[in-house]
């Protein structure tokens, strides 16, 4: 079976992101991929246009921007339009794992910071109490009494 286009270019990133180890995987999702490692997402891949974009927060987001990072965008329609925090690597990271590789890296390392302040969030927001489920009242049919029963259940 031949390979698409989207195929390449996820194997080609996923070659670039080897060095993290064994675990980094690739999966489809609104159009383009995401990738993971440990359990973290940390990447995004446009293969359309053949970029990939790593995720920044405000620690990594100077780095990427001093090598000239651009972000990652999208538009919904009739909306505005909307900035990730996703930032393009170098180019020559593009071509070389070993390239690739401290970028990828920080982008782990934000994409850890951004999975352990959304777990202090959950943490410190505060559960509803349940509410005990009333007894559930028998149905009664339309037109029917609820004292007897129909008539032609009535036994005689």
């Amino acid at each position: 079976m031949a390979q698409t286009s989207a195929d390449r270019f996820a194997a080609h990133a996923l070659d670039l992101f080897a060095p993290l180890g064994p675990g980094v995987t690739a999966r489809r999702m609104f159009g383009g991929l995401g990738f993971y490692a440990a359990g973290r997402f940390f990447a995004v891949g446009d293969q359309d246009e053949g970029r990939l974009y790593l995720k920044v927060d405000d620690l990594t987001r100077p780095a990427f921007e001093a090598a000239g990072g651009q972000p990652f965008t999208y538009t919904m329609p009739g909306q505005a339009v909307a900035t990730m925090a996703y930032l393009t690597p170098p180019d020559a990271a593009l071509e070389d794992p070993e390239a690739m590789l401290p970028w990828a890296r920080l982008a782990l390392e934000a994409a850890g910071r951004a999975a352990a302040a959304k777990a202090a969030r959950a943490a410190k927001k505060p559960r509803a109490a349940k509410k005990p489920r009333a007894a559930k009242k028998p149905r009664v049919a339309k037109g029917a009494s609820a004292r007897r029963p129909p008539a032609s259940r009535r036994r005689r």
